[in-house]
């Protein structure tokens, strides 16, 4: 398992990216998987009521995950900087010490997520006809949190070691097991939008139970000795110091995620049907430039750590090429295949129709999508905890105001809740872009004109 590891301390910075890149991006398409293999089997063997029912939960489950995932994101940064600086001991502390945090936190998040689902689709405004199909898909998933948590927290300590291929491996059997179950649950037992939840609990479960075994057998990092259990105070700081304002960005997108879903409920269950089939498009557009973030924050990290400042400044600029490469390609896509892609998900022609035109409209602010995670990844890596919890309120503050605004006004109407989220990227992108700059400046800057080969 030596090979499983990467430094990503010397070499073609560019290889080095796509090399990290490839196998977890493999591996986060295969996770969003789950939501569409719901959401197409919902919305074609039961309806758009059913698919819009699925839908409406997504910015709800999406928050109690954040919740967590912040905290793994934050423990999975300081591991990265520990191996990049070259500490055995101290990466094994994370391991362990990650963990506690991780089994804790979603277990006290799940049962509160459980009684809160309720009152939450109600403040949204959820459509009567959905509502208790809705509660029941949300309550199944708060209760897989902790098991989505246990996998999340494994592959994150995996990928900080530069290990991006053995969490790949357990998600395209657990996407494969949600898919086979969906259609048993769903299609053969006709249990509707309740059967494709408890294949979702189940996939979840044996993903994370699996990976966890298969690490502490396999990997040397995760062999630990009893000294390695011990509590590390300063690991558990480190961790809740950076992952807390993660969390915190985002649980306020999820918020602000929600604040639209509110405004699109009030447009009725076609409009509801149509915002979740562009929604899990937009969720699979977003898989490459969350994995190129990804794969930035653990370069940056073993950089940062093995202080080489300049390698992290090579990072920033080799990111940005790999992504506007990729926004070119999907501004295509959309452009001239929305309609195709959107009849994936529902046979309505109505709802087709509107899922079109609404991936049209927001895929001509891909760039600005790309340059939020762009900068982000480079960011979390070198611990700017700021940026991240800053960068969540613009999201907020646009989500809340825009969606309401520009479907007020007539040129816009209903299409104004497209339009609003292409504006809020927009908004995000430029404040994230003028937060690097200013950082660069600041602490990596006194270190520009030193070069390292690539």
């Amino acid at each position: 398992m030596k090979n499983s590891t990467l430094n990503m301390t010397e070499g073609n910075t560019t290889s080095l990216l796509i090399k990290f890149s490839i196998p977890m991006l493999i591996g986060n398409l295969f996770q969003q998987l789950y939501n569409i293999v719901d959401s197409v089997i919902v919305g074609k063997l039961v309806g758009a009521d059913a698919l819009a029912a699925v839908g409406v939960t997504g910015p709800m489950g999406f928050f109690f995950f954040a919740l967590c995932n912040g905290i793994g994101s934050g423990g999975g940064i300081v591991t990265s900087q520990c191996f990049g600086s070259g500490d055995t001991k101290d990466v094994k502390s994370c391991i362990s010490n990650v963990g506690y945090i991780m089994v804790a936190f979603p277990f006290v998040v799940g049962i509160a997520a459980f009684f809160l689902a309720g009152p939450l689709l109600k403040l949204l405004d959820t459509p009567e006809v959905i509502f208790a199909d809705a509660l029941a898909y949300l309550q199944i998933l708060c209760i897989g949190l902790v098991f989505v948590s246990v996998y999340n927290y494994v592959s994150s300590m995996l990928r900080a070691l530069g290990d991006s291929k053995t969490p790949l491996y357990f998600l395209i059997f657990s996407c494969i097991l949600n898919t086979v179950l969906d259609v048993l649950f769903v299609k053969s037992f006709h249990m509707g939008v309740i059967g494709a939840g408890v294949a979702t609990l189940i996939a979840q479960f044996v993903s994370g139970v699996a990976c966890l075994i298969f690490a502490f057998r396999t990997n040397p990092f995760f062999k630990l000795s009893k000294s390695d259990w011990k509590i590390n105070g300063e690991v558990i700081r480190r961790s809740v110091k950076i992952g807390i304002p993660l969390s915190l960005q985002f649980s306020l997108i999820a918020i602000s995620t929600m604040a639209l879903q509110r405004v699109v409920n009030a447009f009725g269950a076609v409009a509801v049907a149509a915002f979740t089939a562009t929604s899990r498009v937009e969720q699979v557009i977003h898989q490459p430039y969350q994995t190129l973030s990804a794969a930035l924050s653990t370069y940056t990290g073993q950089n940062f750590g093995a202080k080489k400042q300049d390698r992290v400044l090579l990072g920033y600029r080799k990111g940005m090429k790999l992504m506007v490469l990729f926004t070119i390609l999907m501004l295509l896509v959309m452009q001239f295949f929305g309609k195709q892609i959107t009849m994936i998900f529902i046979n309505e022609a109505e709802v087709i129709d509107m899922g079109a035109k609404s991936l049209k409209i927001t895929s001509w602010f891909y760039f600005f999508l790309g340059l939020i995670y762009v900068v982000r990844g480079v960011l979390n890596g070198v611990g700017d905890s700021f940026f991240a919890l800053f960068n969540g309120i613009i999201e907020v503050i646009g989500r809340f105001t825009f969606p309401v605004l520009m479907t007020m006004i007539p040129v816009f109407g209903l299409w104004g809740i497209w339009w609003s989220v292409g504006v809020v990227w927009l908004l995000s992108g430029i404040t994230a872009w003028f937060r690097y700059i200013w950082f660069r400046k600041k602490t990596i800057g006194l270190q520009e004109m030193v070069k390292t080969p690539e």
